[in-house]
């Protein structure tokens, strides 16, 4: 019997994972429900409950009220700890028994999904921890609508937790949920396949080295974009010669080249676009499943890339010519999930450090790339980090990372000026 613990921060989107893995085949244990049968009327827990905070968390009917119990935890640690202290043992009891039981009826798959999974230490009683994520303020959102809770109960909840970048860092596989139903879907699948393979005894996501690290360039360019005469067969080729294992092709404002490469090489291509927004500024989109029109706003086109379920990665925020200032960034700093930390194309190392150090203020995962446009710029920046698959992990796997790289030549924008000037006669010679 495969154990899965799955776990996330408030509105992350756990319980609709739980509720897809279920409908794949899993046995599913509960803990929120676990918590609500451990203070039923008449039962042991309600009592101490009311003993401990007083018969105004009592319903006129003698149930718990909610509403008024956590408008009293929320605020005070103290009272949480206290809480915590009456219902989680019981919930740890009921949470055995219930898979003894699964166990008897000879369940392949038991998914227990357990929100303090992390901050209670018990990921050593797992096969694999599955961490469910999504960005702060969409969470907060979902939360805010679906449950009626304030934001300060919100930043409560969230300071008395384990930050989310932790749980990630401390999964075997992360779920990204930062749009659609769909999309959800499809991360989930991903990671509802690898547990498929594990039961097979065929797990090659464990097969590799604790200490295995990848080397991965996130920006560069092929012949789809107006300004490259890459082929995306020659990026491939030219990738795995400098011996990167990932790369992002993120061709200006289209998706066809990144396609292209990953029809070429699935293990290698993370498909992605550079799309230029009504302020003149840049935002790459990694794993998206469909090209996004360039000219909408900078939040309006996060908000895009996000409903595919991808990363919106924020390319050379301070570059003296794609770039902007930290007054602008701080009004949607919301949108941004991750930062290039080294772009090889700015040749002022104290733009890279801006990058870095406006990331680092933030809690943002750094990534880097060469912005290539020429095969030979290719690898020039690259983030070294523990293998990943989805947009989630790479999250992970770049905040637990580190960046390097080294500025190309001044002469590659001539390369890029003359690829449009070929791409321009040949335009006109048709």
């Amino acid at each position: 019997m495969i154990r899965v613990g799955l776990t996330g921060s408030l509105g992350a989107g756990k319980s609709s994972v739980g509720d897809l893995f279920a409908s794949w085949g899993a046995e599913r244990i509960d803990a929120d429900l676990l918590a609500r049968e451990a203070v039923e009327p008449g039962t042991e827990g309600l009592n101490r409950i009311a003993e401990a905070f007083g018969r105004d968390v009592l319903t006129a009917d003698g149930a718990l009220d909610r509403q008024a119990l956590r408008s009293i935890v929320f605020s005070d640690a103290a009272a949480r700890a206290r809480l915590e202290e009456i219902v989680h043992p019981v919930v740890d009891r009921l949470r055995a028994e219930r898979l003894e039981r699964a166990r008897g009826r000879g369940a392949k798959v038991v998914v227990l999904e357990i929100p303090l999974l992390f901050e209670k230490n018990l990921e050593e009683e797992f096969d694999a921890v599955v961490t469910v994520d999504a960005p702060n303020s969409i969470r907060q959102t979902r939360v805010m609508s679906a449950r009626g809770v304030t934001a300060p109960e919100f930043d409560a909840v969230e300071a008395a937790q384990l930050p989310p970048d932790a749980k990630r860092r401390g999964a075997d596989r992360v779920i990204w949920n930062p749009g659609s139903r769909e999309a959800l879907e499809r991360d989930a699948r991903r990671v509802w396949k690898w547990i498929e393979t594990s039961i097979a005894g065929e797990d090659a996501g464990r097969a590799i080295a604790p200490d295995a690290e990848w080397t991965i360039d996130l920006h560069m360019h092929t012949s789809a974009s107006m300004d490259s005469l890459s082929d995306p067969a020659d990026v491939v080729e030219q990738a795995r010669r400098v011996g990167l294992d990932r790369i992002a092709i993120t061709d200006h404002d289209q998706i066809s080249g990144a396609f292209a490469g990953r029809d070429l090489a699935p293990d290698l291509v993370i498909v992605g676009e550079e799309v230029r927004t009504s302020e003149g500024l840049d935002l790459i989109g990694l794993y998206l499943t469909e090209h996004i029109p360039p000219g909408s706003d900078f939040r309006t086109t996060a908000d895009a890339i996000r409903a595919q379920g991808a990363v919106v990665y924020l390319p050379h925020p301070f570059d003296s010519h794609r770039g902007t200032d930290e007054e602008f960034l701080s009004t949607v700093e919301d949108c941004v999930d991750a930062v290039e930390g080294i772009n090889a194309r700015i040749h002022d190392p104290a733009r890279n450090e801006r990058a870095q150090l406006w990331a680092e203020a933030r809690g943002l995962p750094l990534g880097a790339g060469s912005d290539a446009h020429l095969l030979g710029e290719i690898g020039r920046a690259r983030a070294t980090v523990r293998p990943f698959e989805g947009p989630g992990e790479l999250l992970a796997a770049l905040s637990a990372g580190r960046i390097e790289g080294r500025p190309s030549s001044h002469l590659v924008h001539l390369g890029s000026t003359w690829a449009k000037i070929r791409k321009h006669l040949g335009a006109r010679g048709g």
